[in-house]
């Protein structure tokens, strides 16, 4: 049988122009080394999710943390939103949910503008939970950092923040596949930055 050779990623930026993240028309094509060096790095940052999701899997599974992530990007949503979101019967969810609240991570309360519709909330423990988890990755990435030289750490935050605004919206359900918030907090420094590198694209 004949071996088929991996595709280049420039090639795939040629050959589906309409793809998510393709090359606009007339924009420089990135380079082999490029494409293969955030590779790379990808992999870096999901083995820092996946160790997180690991070191507090004593109290949590991922599939429990991404309901949390899910109800803490939102503030509150009810039960058919997070069925909806992970592609699963909503009896799946209200289990998956009851098993949260019994754990004391999440909480029920009647919508106030339809009482038959009951919302789901972190509780403080599941606030703290998630920002555990978050600092466990900050501080892993931050160590990571830390060990590039000088010269690098300064290149560092205007490339990523370019690569961020070039990749444009992430849709919610992908961040919560492993756990991640889906949102920049508004009004701060980074999303500040984002706004500046996005303009930089223009």
């Amino acid at each position: 049988m004949a071996r088929v050779s991996p595709t280049r990623p420039e090639r795939a930026d040629r050959e589906a122009p309409n793809a998510v993240g393709a090359v606009p028309t007339g924009a420089d094509t990135a380079g082999a080394d490029e494409v293969e060096a955030v590779m790379l790095a990808a992999r870096v940052l999901i083995g820092v999710a996946a160790r997180s999701v690991a070191e507090f899997a004593e109290e949590i599974t991922l599939p429990q943390l991404r309901i949390l992530a899910m109800v803490a990007s939102r503030r509150s949503l009810n039960l058919d939103a997070v069925a909806r979101s992970l592609g699963v019967h909503p009896s799946n969810a209200t289990r998956a949910c009851d098993r949260l609240v019994r754990a004391g991570l999440l909480s029920r309360r009647d919508d106030p503008v339809d009482r038959r519709n009951v919302m789901l909330e972190l509780s403080d423990a599941g606030r703290d939970l998630i920002e555990r988890i978050m600092s466990h990755r900050r501080e892993a990435v931050e160590s990571i950092v830390a060990r590039m030289p000088a010269r690098h750490r300064r290149a560092l935050g205007p490339a990523v923040l370019s690569f961020a605004a070039a990749g444009g919206e992430i849709p919610d359900s992908e961040a919560w596949s492993l756990g991640w918030l889906a949102e920049v907090p508004e009004g701060g420094e980074l999303e500040q930055a984002m706004r500046k590198a996005t303009k930089a694209l223009r």
